[in-house]
């Protein structure tokens, strides 16, 4: 606040400070050791060839443009399956 004339008055900022950008990719966002099962979980479905089949059995449901990209469907089941056995039903919880 800037005193003017006796009173208080909004003052300008000098500098703008621009806001960061809110979304960050999964990619930039710190690795920590995975817990056991869950790494033994992910062995297995990359095994059985689980995003494969996942995709093909999503497609259909995938509008070819349609705002922001979604997860991949292989990303979204695994997604699920940690709300499952953590007892989550929420998606905020689950990312």
């Amino acid at each position: 606040m800037v005193r003017k004339n006796g009173r208080m008055a909004m003052g300008r900022r000098e500098q703008q400070r621009r806001q960061e950008e809110l979304w960050i990719a999964h990619t930039e966002l710190p690795r920590t050791a995975a817990h056991p099962f869950y790494e033994q979980l992910n062995r297995v479905l990359e095994e059985r060839g689980f995003d494969e089949f996942v995709v093909q059995q999503c497609v259909r449901f995938y509008a070819e443009r349609m705002g922001r990209p979604s997860l991949a469907p292989g990303r979204y089941f695994r997604l699920l399956l940690i709300g499952y056995f953590e007892g989550s039903d929420s998606e905020r919880g689950m990312a």
